[in-house]
């Protein structure tokens, strides 16, 4: 009891903690913040022709973070918005785990996405509806409503744009591996959390039948994780704590029978977080009897069996299971595999971008958030137009002050090059061209220049698949949307070394706000901006404190926090609804 009371008041102490963070609007961390008021719209007709309204036509895909974010900030006055989404409600996904073990009820993480969408100047109308196909030459795009087909009405409809703003995320990404798709269960969705939670229960409820096996109680008890990265790590330590303070309580027969296995084709679990982060969760979940199985690859999976090879030796073997979750990454929609043959990008596993998440061979399509990357251009490419830019006098060396003239649209143009500098701990980029000149040299020619810049483009790499991206691009997308008119005429872009001018926004730049990896028993990892890393029970209410406050209204922040202290009080539900 005395325990209960500690955890009770520091959750208490918590929630007080972000009501005052919220109160006081020092969100600069924070991913996303919704207004909570709900306006009431006249459904319009669909079939409304763009000549009868004079407002540019933005349709958005999606109702993620990256749509959500960007429907928040936008200037709806300047635009005619539609919306089309297969779900009607935003789900706050990082907690996904914690729904799959009743942790987090699945309605305290969701939003109606007609909450969230209002009059104010202008009006946004929303679509509960699957985009099928983009037809970018005609700039078109066909639905398919998956409401009860039994309803009276077409299912099917188009909508044009002007402006399409792809934001519909991505599918699991199964490898093409026999069996996933049948027997494995996946964590993209809350309906995919909620199967989960019945499929756990299920299992339990199995294991204690009468007249069954040792070896079938173990089968059935056998929880098998595929895929080591903070998903699949999260969803181990929810489910080894659910199991430890409630289940084995419900179900003492077997509570020396469950087992919980990760399998990661890498070395390390966790392997984008710092060593450190990744050496500890291995050895927390040592301690909890968490199997993890490292450089273990899964070569097929049946509905009572799973298959792996071992890099090292390439022995393949077979493990019994109860159930599987296969959290290895994602992968594009199939209308978005449609939609990159029909632009000649049919040879790429993603749709490509510039760095104004233009889709690039559509000038007006935009994509955001994990069914897109930035193909960041390369500084190699452009090394002697920025030469040629710098050396103003003609004289074939670069002084450093004609360098200084156009180090600021080096760094804004290019982020590989702030990234390299980081990496190699210089404090700028005239330190590393110090460094090629000499420091007796006052000029430096073509070669030393590109020789100085050779090794940056080494450090470009690929936006990670996470909320905190997405979001990122959402907010910076409205407002270019927003200063549209205004940088027609005024640039705010860095020059164009391959023209003339500036362009006309400046370019996207994600900031890492850090990340968290939950890891169990009340502790948690968290890799934060300047190479802090923090784990222990201090970082769990961290967590807490954090999550609480990114939720996307009141409503869903005071139920996150209500059930985590009902967790604390009563328990977790174990019942299968």
């Amino acid at each position: 009891m005395e325990n209960l009371r500690f955890s009770f008041s520091h959750l208490f102490f918590a929630f007080h903690f972000l009501v005052l963070i919220n109160g006081n609007h020092c969100s600069s961390g924070s991913l996303l913040a919704y207004s909570e008021s709900q306006a009431e719209t006249d459904r319009p007709n669909v079939e409304l022709s763009r000549t009868e309204c004079k407002k540019k036509r933005v349709v958005v895909l999606g109702t993620g973070w990256a749509g959500t974010s960007f429907l928040k900030d936008l200037d709806i006055s300047k635009y005619d918005v539609q919306v089309v989404s297969p779900r009607n409600y935003f789900a706050f996904t990082p907690l996904l785990p914690s729904v799959t073990c009743g942790t987090v009820e699945a309605r305290s993480i969701v939003e109606p996405i007609r909450n969230m969408i209002k009059k104010r100047s202008g009006e946004i109308n929303f679509w509960e509806a699957e985009c099928l196909k983009i037809d970018a030459a005609n700039k078109k795009i066909f639905c398919k409503s998956n409401l009860d087909e039994n309803m009276v009405g077409n299912n099917e409809f188009s909508l044009e744009y002007d402006y399409l703003v792809i934001a519909i995320g991505a599918e699991v990404n199964t490898f093409n591996t026999p069996g996933v798709l049948e027997y494995c269960h996946f964590l993209k969705e809350v309906e995919d959390a909620q199967r989960i939670r019945r499929t756990v229960i299920d299992c339990f409820e199995k294991a204690v039948l009468p007249d069954l096996t040792e070896e079938e109680r173990r089968t059935n008890l056998h929880f098998i994780i595929v895929g080591g990265g903070p998903t699949g790590v999260e969803f181990a330590a929810e489910l080894h704590d659910f199991v430890q303070e409630d289940l084995i309580k419900l179900y003492p027969s077997v509570k020396d029978l469950v087992k919980i296995s990760v399998i990661q084709s890498g070395d390390h679990i966790l392997n984008t977080f710092d060593e450190r982060i990744s050496s500890f969760a291995e050895q927390k979940f040592g301690r909890d009897g968490i199997e993890v199985l490292t450089g273990s690859r899964v070569v097929n999976v049946s509905d009572k069996f799973i298959n792996m090879k071992m890099k090292s030796s390439g022995e393949v073997f077979s493990v019994p299971h109860g159930m599987v979750l296969w959290s290895t990454g994602v992968g594009p929609r199939p209308v978005v595999t449609s939609f990159m043959e029909q632009i000649g990008q049919g040879n790429r596993r993603v749709l490509a971008t510039d760095e104004w998440l233009r889709v690039k061979g559509c000038e007006e399509v935009y994509a955001l958030g994990d069914c897109a990357t930035i193909d960041q251009r390369k500084i190699m490419v452009d090394m002697l137009n920025i030469f040629k830019a710098a050396d103003k006098d003609n004289s074939g060396t670069l002084t450093m002050e004609e360098f200084e003239d156009v180090v600021d649209d080096i760094l804004e143009r290019y982020p590989q090059v702030d990234l390299y500098l980081k990496r190699n701990h210089l404090p700028d980029i005239r330190s590393l061209l110090q460094a090629t000149m000499g420091n007796e040299r006052e000029e430096v020619n073509y070669e030393e220049f590109k020789s100085a810049l050779c090794l940056v483009d080494s450090q470009t790499k690929s936006l990670p698949a996470t909320a905190q991206v997405a979001a990122q691009q959402g907010a910076y997308l409205s407002r270019c949307f927003n200063l549209r008119e205004k940088c027609e005429t005024s640039p705010e872009g860095p020059r164009r070394f391959t023209g003339v001018g500036r362009h006309q926004f400046r370019p996207f730049r994600y900031k890492h706000l850090g990340q968290f990896a939950p890891l169990g028993g009340e502790q948690a990892a968290a890799e934060l901006p300047g190479d802090w890393v923090s784990m222990g029970h201090s970082t769990q209410w961290l967590w807490y404190s954090v999550y609480a406050s990114k939720q996307v209204s009141w409503r869903t922040r005071i139920l996150v926090v209500f059930d985590w202290t009902r967790r604390f009080i009563f328990g977790r539900d174990s019942s299968r609804i």
